[in-house]
């Protein structure tokens, strides 16, 4: 599909506007079980409800009662969401001033693989969300990276064609899912580069 007009732009949230530190999270639930942080952390990674919570297919009350029972935790539901908000740096990765400009020529949008508790978490906390009308999240749609329903239901959100969108990601893979389609992609590294990538794709500030 052949470039058409940019008209929107299309951020994923976590490691590109947002550090996450698992760590922090892990070290939180482990402390004062028998498993170690790497034995909690394996548990969750291979979770067979992992996808299923992701995808907002288990209620977070549901997902604490399920983790609980297979780490042999006792966290109350209000400790475990601090505990599991710990991933998330409380100081923003870009400045709210790229927001503001980008937000006067293009529409705007989030495309994240996030949960309900993370995502109660982050739309009160960070100043950016103010401008990105558009919010497509994992938990909401049923759907979530690289599946090409949820980068289609942002480009419907949006009211845009594949090939009037940029997107940005930290994880290659979904970049790739996303130029499939026919969006511009750009797999980022950091704000120095992402500024740069931009400017290469004719973006106006």
């Amino acid at each position: 599909m052949p470039p058409g007009e940019l008209r929107a732009i299309i951020f994923d949230i976590g490691r590109v506007l947002i550090r996450v530190d698992v760590a922090a999270a892990i070290n939180g639930l482990a402390s004062g079980l028998s498993l170690s942080s790497a034995e909690v952390w394996s548990a969750i990674e291979k979770d067979p409800r992992w996808q299923d919570w992701q995808e907002g297919r288990m209620r977070p009350h549901d997902w604490h009662l399920h983790l609980s029972k297979r780490l042999g935790s006792s966290l109350t539901f209000e400790k475990f969401s601090e505990v599991w908000n710990l991933a998330l740096d409380p100081q923003p990765m870009q400045d709210v001033k790229l927001f503001e400009q980008l937000a006067r020529n293009y529409r705007l949008g989030l495309l994240s693989n996030t949960d309900p508790i993370h995502l109660a978490h982050m739309e009160p906390r960070y100043n950016f969300f103010q401008h990105f009308p558009v919010r497509i999240y994992s938990c909401s749609v049923s759907a979530s990276k690289p599946n090409p329903l949820i980068y289609r239901e942002a480009l419907r959100a949006l009211r845009v064609k594949a090939n009037e969108a940029i997107y940005i990601d930290d994880v290659p893979a979904y970049v790739e899912a996303a130029q499939r389609l026919g969006m511009a992609g750009i797999p980022y590294q950091s704000p120095e580069q992402l500024l740069e990538e931009l400017r290469n794709l004719g973006v106006k500030f």
